[in-house]
């Protein structure tokens, strides 16, 4: 088989990882990819959202499956545009990656099928927004901007005060573009997060291993909100009670939504859920492989991916028994000092060659790029190192031993991540 992956961070090399592992597959290409992805594929300098570019280049090329790793081009419809030209491809439709790509639908999904979720109210103008939280919210109370926003556009406000700065931001100054032409204004809950990622065929749903991510910038939950700092898999928290609830009341609930609102998804859903003191709920939900989840969940599943993602497209993942190793894993994002604001591209990366032939350890690329002096820095979040153990503090532990064989000058990192396992 010819495989295409679409996109070029942590989560797609993440896949190409586990796709260079099916015997099925003789050739991979990647639009964009980046130096890591590169030395496991062919990257092709199509960007993701070139999608009469990426249609065409398959058609070329005569690849088998096109796997599309990135939220934009999902919810702008290039699954579409492969299928329309008879092409296969994994992930959802465009009128299914909405999931993912409007925050009022979801809600109002949640809301007609009675998923739990916080309550809410949608907004589409400033003034009633204004007018809501002057009259009727309560406080902490939760932003979010409608549309994409690289996970940054949910602002978490305690007063009144900062919840009418953050209108601003979103609906007037639209600091997160046309994401925020429209606005959810939610309760605050309280509870450990979990993510959840599962594998979908419109009428099936498999559900993988469970993470939880980091995504403040600094140690102790400080700092900017990013697009993810470090993962760990599977929570301690997410508990056999935990699994049975959602078994019951959210992952099945939401695949049938969907399927009765005429928009079967096919693909990866993300369940962002919070462990509330009244039971798990529905944070978000992504229509996708969660970036830096995938880099923890993906070197525990036992699985060939290409079985299952095929059995995702043609509507047989009835028949696929989902397992992942009894183990865990921990990544560790190094990212360039100053991320998520302003950050130096450009410096040369020291000791790659120190992960080759070390099972159990992995240095997925995020932001990098091959020049004439070597691998270099290319984005905020340059690499997720990740590592496997019997627990996760032995994950822990060879994961940050992992991140002192990479250098670079401005590498910075988190060093507390999955420190909530010492507590579990």
């Amino acid at each position: 088989m010819k495989v295409l992956i679409v996109g070029g961070g942590g989560r797609e090399h993440a896949i190409a990882t586990c796709v260079a592992k099916s015997p099925k597959v003789d050739k991979i290409y990647c639009a964009p990819g980046n130096a890591g992805i590169g030395q496991i594929a062919e990257c092709v300098p199509i960007g993701a959202m070139e999608f009469d570019k990426i249609v065409a280049f398959a058609k070329e090329q005569a690849v088998d499956l096109t796997i599309v790793g990135m939220d934009d081009p999902l919810v702008g419809g290039l699954v579409d545009a492969l299928e329309a030209e008879g092409l296969r491809a994994f992930g959802p439709r465009k009128n299914a990656a909405i999931l993912e790509g409007s925050k009022a639908f979801s809600k109002d999904l949640m809301k007609k099928y009675n998923i739990p979720t916080a309550a809410y109210e949608n907004f589409d103008n400033a003034e009633d927004a204004i007018k809501y939280l002057k009259e009727q919210a309560s406080f902490p109370t939760v932003l979010k901007a409608d549309g994409l926003a690289l996970g940054k556009g949910v602002l978490i406000c305690n007063t009144l005060e900062e919840a009418l700065a953050g209108v601003d931001e979103i609906m007037l100054d639209k600091k997160f573009g046309a994401a925020g032409n429209r606005m959810v204004i939610e309760e605050f809950m309280t509870g450990r997060e979990v993510s959840v990622l599962s594998f979908v065929d419109g009428k099936t749903i498999r559900i993988m291993t469970s993470a939880q991510d980091h995504k403040r910038a600094k140690d102790g939950d400080q700092g900017l909100n990013t697009g993810g700092m470090g993962t760990f898999s599977p929570s301690p928290f997410y508990t056999e009670e935990v699994d049975a609830f959602c078994k019951k009341y959210i992952y099945q609930a939401t695949v049938d939504a969907m399927a009765a609102e005429g928009r079967p998804f096919k693909g990866v859903i993300f369940f962002g859920l919070m462990l509330t003191p009244n039971g798990p709920k529905v944070l978000e939900y992504n229509a996708r492989f969660g970036d830096p989840e995938a880099q923890v969940v993906l070197p525990r599943m036992k699985n060939d991916i290409i079985e299952v993602m095929e059995a995702c497209v043609d509507g047989t993942l009835d028949q696929i028994d989902l397992q992942f190793e009894d183990n865990a894993a921990v990544c560790v994002v190094l990212a360039s000092d100053g991320y998520p604001v302003s950050y130096e591209k450009g410096y040369v990366i020291n000791g790659l060659e120190k992960f080759n032939g070390k099972d159990g350890y992995y240095c997925f690329h995020a932001g990098t790029k091959l020049t004439d002096k070597g691998i270099v820095t290319n984005g905020g979040r340059v690499l997720g190192v990740t590592a496997k153990g019997a627990t996760l503090k032995e994950a822990r532990a060879n994961a940050y031993e992992a991140t002192e064989w990479i250098t670079f000058e401005n590498k910075y990192m988190r060093h507390d991540i999955g420190k909530a396992i010492d507590e579990a």
